[in-house]
């Protein structure tokens, strides 16, 4: 095969070889030519001349440069034998170190030869694999914490500053009626990772605490662990909130991620009131947890600094992403980084950069600096020249937290916030981008955090989970501004159970409530529906409210004056039967309940706890 640069010179126990052109015809006949090679051998054997006595010179051949460390051989026969026995030394190279102790190439020319295209066989489908994924997209998630619909200036807001998330916005896909799948933090993060309501896998009721006996079951599959196969390198950098539990079984190197820099749960689920959230030294503000260990910062399953330092978290952090994106890109690795920000979550932080230096006060300090995050992700990716085969997706965990009046989010014209299945709760804002593959604009069509795993699954070439997935491939929404595959979003609540089940569905812009529920994390609007003192309410017949004409849900559709929508009534009702026919709820692993054990130390038998645990 002198056209590959490898040479076998041989008699008739080779002469297959010669015509078989090409190193791909090997390989892609690897079984049909070790045999043809063996026959072809077993008939020129009878008829060859044996060497003379003293059999072939064997000549020294250094492996790969290293004469030293290990030496291998060919033959040189002698001219008057007929069957040359030869084996190239470049191509006898190629076979690894481990083969080439226990035979001769040359006693045992057809073992060799096999063991030679088994070698090639593999470096063709090592080529294979490097070629494709050299070609994969990378996906950077950014999953901003309590941020609002209406926060930020491109969804809006006259005072936020946020260039770099409004360039994203201008210059990507902006979607106005996309969802999370719970109000409140854990459920969401749950869905987002695995493309599954949160009842599948089992977070529920409400969130995990420090010392959670569950967490997102092992049997559960990530967008990271469907990214894995197909040779992606992972990280997570941020909020994990999806249990740490006995032996920190649930962190998220046990969920497909390679790396992992952050804080396992909440930040304000431990004692900060005399941590420093703003330079100098300003204090934390907020109800933070006093009978908590102090929150720590993790590297993958190891404590590194207890309690974590706010005022240079978020360098710590870009540190670390970037660092990561650069090292990938250097191996020629595609990456999928998950990005789930502090921010905007109480109690607000920020470093010197940003400390002091917007007009919404504390708020506005932490939300220009996960602004400065966005735009220090982009950057990095433009500098590597990775930008365009990059999708960036920005979005967050659950609406607005209203509890704080200054210090908390905005929904905009939605109703409530955060903890209710009111619009304010649950719509999110979400930015697509992908320099020269999606076309910047604006999108109503209707789509979910949920749809991400199946959307990125798509665009690596990866296989789906073999389980039931909730979300939809959004490809046609973000390549072709085309319709959404899906159909409607189903409402449950911050504490649900199976007794009451989903409380709201979306069909279209339809929405029907079948229960509603004020919130604590909602007390201070000015809407009484959205406060902690209004109770479980069923609504028989649903509440009915039309989302493309009334987004804030002020005026109820389901009354005689409008008989037309009864059809639409009854169309929602047979869609959410359809679903909850379906569901199955996973074990209640927030149920589970918590044990101070399991809560992280970095100083495991320390007293007094948990004031005791702190390092770094």
């Amino acid at each position: 095969m002198h056209n590959h640069g490898f040479t076998i010179a041989a008699s008739k126990s080779f002469s297959l070889i010669h015509s078989i052109s090409r190193l791909s015809d090997l390989i892609k006949f690897p079984r049909i030519a070790f045999s043809s090679l063996r026959q072809a051998h077993a008939q020129a054997s009878s008829e060859a001349i044996s060497p003379p006595e003293g059999g072939c010179s064997l000549a020294e051949v250094p492996l790969r440069g290293t004469p030293t460390a290990h030496s291998r051989f060919f033959c040189e026969a002698p001219k008057p034998i007929k069957r040359r026995c030869v084996i190239s030394q470049a191509l006898w190279r190629l076979v690894p170190v481990e083969h080439l102790d226990y035979f001769d190439p040359c006693t045992r020319p057809t073992l060799a030869l096999s063991v030679v295209l088994d070698t090639l066989y593999r470096l063709k489908k090592h080529t294979d694999i490097s070629s494709s994924t050299a070609s994969l997209p990378n996906f950077v998630l950014i999953f901003a914490d309590d941020l609002g619909f209406g926060d930020l200036g491109s969804y809006g807001h006259p005072s936020s500053i946020t260039p770099n998330l409004d360039k994203l916005a201008s210059n990507g896909l902006r979607f106005t009626d996309f969802y999370s799948s719970s109000p409140v933090c854990s459920p969401s993060r749950a869905a987002l990772l695995t493309g599954r309501y949160q009842t599948r896998s089992g977070i529920y009721p409400s969130v995990f605490s420090p010392g959670s006996k569950g967490g997102l079951p092992l049997n559960e599959t990530t967008i990271a662990e469907v990214l894995k196969p197909r040779g992606y390198v992972t990280a997570i950098v941020g909020k994990w909130h999806l249990g740490v539990g006995p032996d920190r079984m649930y962190l998220p190197t046990n969920q497909g991620f390679d790396h992992y820099l952050g804080v396992p749960y909440s930040h304000d689920q431990g004692p900060c009131q005399n941590l420093t959230c703003f330079p100098p030294d300003i204090k934390c503000f907020g109800v933070c947890h006093q009978d908590l260990v102090t929150v720590p910062l993790m590297a993958n399953d190891t404590i590194k600094q207890q309690p974590v330092s706010f005022l240079d978290l978020e360098k710590t952090y870009n540190d670390f992403a970037t660092q990561f994106i650069s090292t990938s890109i250097r191996r020629k690795q595609p990456f999928f980084l998950y990005f789930p920000s502090h921010h905007m979550h109480q109690p607000q932080f920020a470093g010197q950069g940003a400390a002091g230096k917007a007009l919404r006060g504390p708020f506005g300090d932490a939300l220009l600096e996960l602004d400065s995050t966005v735009g220090n992700l982009v950057q990095t990716l433009e500098d590597l020249g990775v930008s365009k085969n990059t999708l960036v997706f920005f979005t967050s965990d659950n609406g607005p937290s209203l509890l704080r009046m200054t210090r908390g989010g905005n929904a905009g014209l939605l109703k409530c916030g955060k903890g209710t299945t009111f619009e304010g709760g649950m719509r999110v804002p979400a930015i697509a981008y992908w320099p020269g593959a999606i076309r910047p604009g604006v999108t109503h069509e209707l789509a979910s955090t949920l749809d991400l795993l199946p959307t990125i699954a798509g665009l690596a070439g990866a296989k789906l989970p073999r389980v039931q997935l909730d979300g939809f491939d959004m490809s046609d929404i973000l390549f072709r501004h085309g319709p959404s595959k899906r159909e409607a979003m189903f409402y449950y609540p911050m504490f649900l159970n199976e007794t009451y089940g989903l409380f709201a569905v979306r069909l279209g812009k339809y929405k029907a409530h079948y229960y509603t529920q004020g919130s604590s994390l909602s007390d201070t609007t000015p809407d009484q529906a959205c406060h902690r003192t209004a109770p479980l309410e069923p609504h028989d017949p649903p509440l009915l409210f039309d989302l493309e004409a009334d987004p804030s849900e002020n005026y109820n559709l389901a009354t005689p004056e409008h008989p037309e929508l009864e059809a639409v009534l009854q169309q929602i009702q047979r869609v959410k039967a359809e679903f909850e026919e379906g569901m199955v709820f996973g074990e209640a692993q927030i149920a589970k309940g918590t044990d101070p054990t399991l809560e992280p130390c970095c100083t495991p038998q320390c007293t007094p706890k948990p004031a005791c645990c702190t390092c770094g």
